[in-house]
């Protein structure tokens, strides 16, 4: 048994607020046992325009956010997932949506650019959202060995394309995290069945950590952090507002499952794509 943590959040403009706004929820996550602490999608940017220029402080001598999750991280002894920041691949170019991993000695050990961008028309008070103007894509799959198994890394919208959640577990994924900040609308619809469908077609732990409320601007997001066992059922979730879900995980159980119902060795047809981002992620 392993306990996990998935940390939701409020989110602004503002990135030394929202630290300042994490670090009490990170602190109660440790305090509650946590090997392993996943904060949400834009948790220290939500709604800034300024994602280049802060995405540019992290490549300087600056990196307030990465500084941050290290310091975190080390301090309380946890593995911290950073939900997204925007980080570019060199300076000057444009940032990418990064997840970022650090182990308990606060040294960054996985890194993740989003695959998929949320260009999409939704039918609330924001209307239009085009990640692709802001960010560039990703291309490779990442996987990460963590005391509490091995951890597929994805974001939000990424949920929506079930042949990533595929090759994560054929490169030997336990629990997949899902950092997000779905939209009220697209979460009310959509958010419980799509990580529900992830982990029964994976049989992994999936460990979704939501924004969750009304942001500055007007932007509303859905909550309903939770983790799911590899069946499919919700262990436990929260509703909207800040908060910290605290459940374990347990490996005899997901072991079972697949013992019992060997999916991944009956499965046929596999994206190409998936199978050949797998096969690089494993060199």
């Amino acid at each position: 048994m392993h306990l996990v943590a998935a940390i939701q959040m409020i989110s602004g403009p503002d990135v030394q607020a929202n630290l300042d706004q994490a670090a009490p929820l990170i602190a109660q996550a440790a305090q509650a046992g946590a090997k392993l602490v996943l904060l949400p999608e834009c948790f220290a940017a939500f709604g800034n325009r300024s994602l280049k220029e802060i995405g540019e402080a992290e490549c300087s001598g600056q990196q307030p956010i990465t500084r941050f999750l290290s310091r975190q991280a080390s301090k309380h002894g946890i593995w911290l997932i950073g939900g997204s920041i925007p980080l570019p691949r060199a300076a000057g170019k444009k940032p990418m949506a990064c997840c970022l991993v650090f182990d308990d000695q606060g040294q960054q050990v996985a890194r993740y650019d989003k695959l998929h961008l949320f260009d999409v028309e939704v039918e609330d008070n924001h209307r239009s959202y085009r990640e692709s103007k802001d960010y560039g894509y990703g291309d490779a799959i990442v996987c990460v060995d963590t005391p509490v198994g091995r951890v597929g890394l994805s974001i939000c919208y990424d949920v929506r394309f079930p042949e990533l959640y595929v090759a994560l577990r054929q490169a030997g994924a336990e629990l997949i995290v899902v950092p997000s900040a779905f939209t009220a609308v697209t979460g009310a619809a959509h958010w419980e069945v799509l990580l529900r469908a992830r982990a029964i077609e994976t049989q992994c732990y999936i460990l979704a950590a939501n924004q969750g409320g009304l942001h500055p601007g007007g932007r509303e997001t859905f909550g309903r952090s939770c983790l799911v066992d590899p069946w499919g059922e919700v262990m436990d979730s929260l509703t909207t507002g800040e908060g910290v879900l605290c459940q374990s995980i347990d490996h005899d159980h997901l072991n079972t499952i697949r013992a019992r119902m060997p999916v991944d060795r009956h499965r046929r047809l596999v994206p190409a794509q998936a199978i050949v981002a797998a096969a690089k992620e494993s060199d």
